[in-house]
């Protein structure tokens, strides 16, 4: 399988560069050639397959003989080891837990199968490979802990200062070894905008081999649509063969995962992209315009993206047809005050804690359901982040029954290790130079 830019689509790359080279120089996000269908078969009896086996089955299909079967096997089996449970909350309302990963966040999926890829593909002897990756609060810890130890590689983040949660800050910090940590006074826009001109800058290109492990690489990607597949196959079992998706959106990876899922054959109602007052795209699905803007502050942090990069692959797989496009997702956004109302609405309705990025895409579901009284679809709205991650965000009432996992609390005694910056890109690139 060849993997295309979207700004070029004739530059076509075999996997194992897209996923080094991660952004292409005429800065488009690559994509795969064709998108292959799996057998209806595989799909009507998706039940019967763990999360490993489905993922494997998925991710063949889409790489074909990129990596040999066994080896691509292995690499799923050591990056999927934890589970992501369907929890039913009430008839035809589920949550997808995607925090049981080692960073407590669903970007575990992503980050290990690409550090793991990637580890598949270098030799001993090539040049050191350097990770560049923003990270407005999950995708930093995900990946430092994905990457932590792997030979031959060595990791900047970039995360923006006063606007991720202390222990979001800690995951980024306190790792050591080929892990390096930088706060950029700025939003988390400023932080992708230095990596992507890292990537074609000619000067770093001819020092550095660098790549980048953001949503912008396609091997984030694909791991992601796993847990779509699995969700179904998990529906399958209590006899559910129609599902909505609503998906908490910053960067936009997260429900073009489910798109490109849904491309592949996966059945899918209604995908709803939720998202924070960054409401870039659900602008742009009322009124048609593509309008970024700044990003903006707010308590679901991980997603403040003003001009998400993953909406150029969505756009993509439409290939212009905007009306499909708004038939299948809705947007919508929600402000700080009616996130905290939704914590405390499923808190005092089922008993069950909700960060705020998955409070908005409850919030979301519950308030589309009751829009559209005929459907009878599994709501499904994606969980991805431990609670625990946001202790400010909660009433006292709830913030003290939050139970915290023994990793966060071994964390808290690390000392951080951190460097502060601007946004401008000559201070980034002597930085990188210096620190070789």
């Amino acid at each position: 399988m060849n993997f295309y830019s979207t700004n070029s689509p004739l530059t076509q790359v075999p996997f194992k560069e897209a996923v080094f080279n991660s952004l292409p120089q005429d800065r488009g996000l690559y994509m795969p050639v064709s998108i292959p269908q799996l057998d209806a078969e595989f799909i009507e009896n998706i039940d019967q397959y763990s999360l490993p086996e489905i993922a494997f089955k998925v991710a063949q299909t889409l790489l074909t003989d990129a990596i040999p079967e066994e080896e691509l096997k292995a690499i799923i089996d050591d990056a999927i080891n934890f589970s992501a449970p369907v929890v039913k909350l009430e008839e035809d309302v589920y949550v997808l837990e995607l925090f049981h990963g080692p960073s407590l966040a669903f970007k575990d999926f992503g980050a290990r199968f690409m550090s793991r890829v990637m580890s598949y593909f270098l030799k001993d002897g090539e040049q050191l490979l350097d990770v560049l990756v923003a990270t407005s609060g999950d995708t930093g810890g995900a990946v430092a802990l994905g990457f932590l130890g792997v030979p031959n590689t060595r990791v900047t983040i970039l995360y923006p200062k006063g606007k991720v949660s202390p222990i979001q800050e800690q995951q980024l910090t306190t790792n050591g070894k080929n892990i390096r940590a930088i706060e950029i006074d700025g939003t988390f826009d400023d932080c992708q905008a230095l990596v992507k001109q890292a990537f074609t800058d000619a000067e770093l290109n001819k020092k550095f081999r660098l790549t980048s492990a953001n949503s912008i690489n396609i091997a984030r990607l694909i791991p992601q649509t796993f847990y779509y597949f699995n969700t179904y196959a998990q529906l399958l079992r209590e006899g559910k063969n129609e599902v909505t998706f609503c998906v908490p959106s910053g960067n936009f990876g997260n429900i073009g995962a489910g798109l490109l899922a849904w491309k592949m054959g996966l059945p899918v109602k209604q995908f709803i992209a939720a998202t924070n007052a960054n409401d870039t795209v659900p602008a742009f699905l009322t009124t048609g315009v593509y309008q970024a803007k700044p990003s903006v502050q707010t308590l679901s942090n991980a997603m403040d993206v003003g001009n998400p990069s993953n909406w150029v692959r969505i756009a993509e797989m439409f290939k212009g047809d905007t009306a499909e496009l708004k038939k299948l997702i809705e947007g919508v956004s929600y402000t700080d005050q009616q996130t905290v109302e939704a914590i405390n609405q499923v808190y005092n309705q089922y008993n069950y804690i909700v960060c705020p990025h998955t409070a908005i895409a409850w919030k979301a579901l519950v308030d589309w359901k009751s829009r559209n009284p005929e459907d009878k679809s599994a709501g499904v709205f994606l969980g991805t982040a431990h609670p625990c991650k946001f202790p400010d965000v909660f009433p006292a009432d709830i913030e003290s029954t939050i139970i915290v996992p023994e990793s966060v609390k071994a964390m808290q005694d690390k000392l951080p290790v951190t460097n502060a910056m601007n946004s401008d890109f000559e201070g980034f690139k002597w930085w990188l130079t210096e620190n070789a």
